[in-house]
């Protein structure tokens, strides 16, 4: 009798510690609770920004595909139709490219909204067929909307400004706003939300599909670190 209970105590004090353990390693009734509500949060986020994302999604989509593919897939309507013509200046003289440009918006009636840039440049020495030639100063001024661009080149002193115009079709203003061409910063905040939108939709997918297991999270990092070692390198070998 008293050796068979000396014999079964250590077999319950095994069972008394491994009841223990499994109750310390499984998570309680609040953290459960809480996993629970963090994981429906993430759901919510997880639709709602897949919802905006496809908005827009679809036009940024198509239109990278047809990008992409802008060598291969020709359409009459992506030829844009350019014009090239001078533009007399009569006895009109400007000292600043600035001034010419305020002049020219003016005189083209382009919208108070067209993007301009400007590049000066100033006089300087070329050498053409072994010859040193005195190169005077050019300035071009950019003139970028969402159907039209206009390249305007002039050399101080001159009585005419050379203007390339060049006005795209509906399918081409489709892949400008697609590359940002000619848009104010609306747009690009616009655009910008996207771009984060899809960064949300990564981060939630990920951790809702590791629903917050410590092991499926490991590997979520593992490989979150691998591709991001792989880019780096790759962009180190550019």
């Amino acid at each position: 009798m008293y050796e068979t209970s000396e014999r079964a105590a250590p077999h319950n004090t095994s069972e008394q510690n491994a009841a223990q353990i499994l109750t310390h390693a499984t998570p309680g009734p609040t953290v459960r609770r809480r996993s629970a509500r963090f994981l429906k949060t993430l759901r919510k986020v997880h639709l709602y920004v897949g919802l905006w994302g496809a908005l827009l999604g679809l036009l940024f989509g198509a239109t990278g595909i047809l990008l992409n593919h802008r060598t291969l897939l020709k359409f009459p309507l992506a030829t844009p139709q350019q014009v090239i013509a001078q533009m007399p200046l009569a006895d009109r003289s400007f000292a600043t490219p600035e001034q010419l440009s305020d002049w020219l918006r003016a005189e083209l009636k382009l919208n108070p909204q067209t993007m301009v840039r400007i590049n000066a440049l100033p006089a300087r020495s070329v050498l053409w067929e072994g010859i040193e030639l005195q190169q005077p100063p050019q300035w071009t001024i950019n003139f970028n909307s969402i159907d039209k661009s206009i390249v305007a080149d002039y050399m101080p002193g001159n009585r005419f400004v050379k203007l390339d115009t060049t006005a795209q079709t509906p399918l081409g203003t489709l892949m400008r706003l697609h590359k940002g061409v000619g848009i104010g910063i609306a747009w690009v905040l616009l655009a910008d939300t996207i771009a984060g939108g899809l960064i949300v939709l990564c981060i939630t997918g990920l951790l809702l599909w590791s629903r917050l297991h410590p092991l499926r999270l490991a590997t979520v990092g593992t490989s979150l670190g691998g591709i991001s070692m792989a880019i780096w390198l790759f962009w180190g070998a550019l």
